[in-house]
């Protein structure tokens, strides 16, 4: 997981950071597959935001990776992102949100954890696959592309 591009060009909280802006797994893998749309996103939004993800995000790269190559490349490429913690809140809204939504929507733990972290955090949230948090009230969500 190597994108050397994104990484000596953009950092992830940019300048003139106001907010954060949580990123979901998608675009870390377009980005790191150098995806130029993504690169490009990225760089964008670190101009306004400070770019965060979510353990559970860092977690479901982790898992991944095939080898310790891999997994050492991966936590380099991750480190320029502050990781948002799971903590009890986050939890306990998640479980709400599964509750709500994982019969009605097909809600899965992961994307109820990510969507937990951006309503506590107050941070929104950028991904590719709206349809797995468009019916998620309080989620703010930013579209990739």
């Amino acid at each position: 997981m190597v994108a050397d591009g994104f990484t000596s060009s953009v950092s992830a909280s940019g300048p003139a950071a106001v907010t954060d802006l949580l990123v979901d797994s998608d675009i870390l893998i377009d980005v790191s597959r150098n995806v130029r749309e993504a690169i490009d996103y990225l760089r964008r939004k670190s101009e306004e935001s400070t770019l965060v993800i979510s353990s559970i995000t860092q977690m479901e790269l982790l898992v991944g990776c095939r080898n310790r190559t891999e997994q050492r490349q991966l936590e380099r490429f991750l480190r320029p992102f502050p990781i948002l913690p799971l903590n009890e809140v986050i939890a306990d809204q998640a479980v709400d949100l599964l509750r709500q939504y994982r019969l009605s929507h097909g809600l899965l733990m992961p994307d109820a954890l990510i969507a937990a972290t951006a309503r506590v955090n107050d941070t929104p949230l950028a991904m590719m696959n709206q349809r797995d948090y468009r019916f998620i009230a309080g989620v703010q969500l930013l579209p990739y592309p």
